[in-house]
Protein backbone atom coordinates (compact mmCIF):
# COMPACT_ATOMS: atom_id res chain seq x y z
CA UNK A 1 0.00 0.00 0.00
CA UNK A 2 1.44 3.75 -0.75
CA UNK A 3 1.93 5.90 2.13
CA UNK A 4 -0.53 7.92 1.04
CA UNK A 5 -3.28 5.64 1.40
CA UNK A 6 -2.06 4.97 4.99
CA UNK A 7 -2.15 8.63 5.81
CA UNK A 8 -5.94 8.77 4.55
CA UNK A 9 -8.49 9.23 7.68
CA UNK A 10 -10.53 5.80 6.58
CA UNK A 11 -14.31 4.98 8.00
CA UNK A 12 -16.43 2.47 7.42
CA UNK A 13 -20.47 2.40 6.68
CA UNK A 14 -22.81 2.57 9.50
CA UNK A 15 -24.67 -0.02 7.62
CA UNK A 16 -21.18 -2.53 8.68
CA UNK A 17 -23.19 -3.77 11.52
CA UNK A 18 -21.74 -4.30 14.91
CA UNK A 19 -18.82 -6.87 13.94
CA UNK A 20 -17.53 -4.60 11.32
CA UNK A 21 -15.03 -7.39 9.40
CA UNK A 22 -17.70 -7.39 6.38
CA UNK A 23 -17.37 -4.27 4.58
CA UNK A 24 -15.74 -1.80 2.77
CA UNK A 25 -13.54 1.32 4.40
CA UNK A 26 -13.49 4.44 2.47
CA UNK A 27 -11.42 7.72 2.51
CA UNK A 28 -12.32 10.88 0.98
CA UNK A 29 -9.40 12.54 -0.62
CA UNK A 30 -9.33 16.34 -2.96
CA UNK A 31 -9.88 14.85 -6.43
CA UNK A 32 -10.94 11.01 -5.50
CA UNK A 33 -12.36 8.52 -3.30
CA UNK A 34 -10.59 5.96 -1.99
CA UNK A 35 -11.82 2.50 -1.07
CA UNK A 36 -10.10 -0.31 0.52
CA UNK A 37 -11.12 -3.92 2.27
CA UNK A 38 -11.45 -3.96 5.64
CA UNK A 39 -10.96 -7.76 6.08
CA UNK A 40 -7.72 -7.81 3.68
CA UNK A 41 -5.53 -4.57 4.21
CA UNK A 42 -2.91 -6.29 2.36
CA UNK A 43 -4.28 -5.72 -1.02
CA UNK A 44 -4.22 -1.91 -2.33
CA UNK A 45 -6.91 0.35 -2.43
CA UNK A 46 -8.45 1.83 -5.47
CA UNK A 47 -9.33 5.42 -5.89
CA UNK A 48 -12.22 6.95 -7.93
CA UNK A 49 -13.23 10.25 -9.06
CA UNK A 50 -15.75 12.46 -7.11
CA UNK A 51 -18.30 12.07 -9.80
CA UNK A 52 -18.02 8.48 -10.23
CA UNK A 53 -18.40 8.20 -6.86
CA UNK A 54 -21.63 10.19 -6.43
CA UNK A 55 -22.72 8.41 -9.56
CA UNK A 56 -22.07 4.88 -7.62
CA UNK A 57 -23.66 5.92 -4.31
CA UNK A 58 -26.87 7.43 -5.94
CA UNK A 59 -27.56 4.11 -7.66
CA UNK A 60 -26.89 1.66 -4.89
CA UNK A 61 -29.41 3.91 -2.67
CA UNK A 62 -31.90 3.77 -5.27
CA UNK A 63 -32.04 7.41 -6.12
CA UNK A 64 -30.48 6.76 -9.52
CA UNK A 65 -32.22 4.56 -12.35
CA UNK A 66 -29.59 2.38 -14.22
Amino acid sequence: MSSGARELAWFKSSYSGSEGDSCVEVAIAEGAVHVRDSKDLSRPPFAVGREGWASFVSFVSGASEA
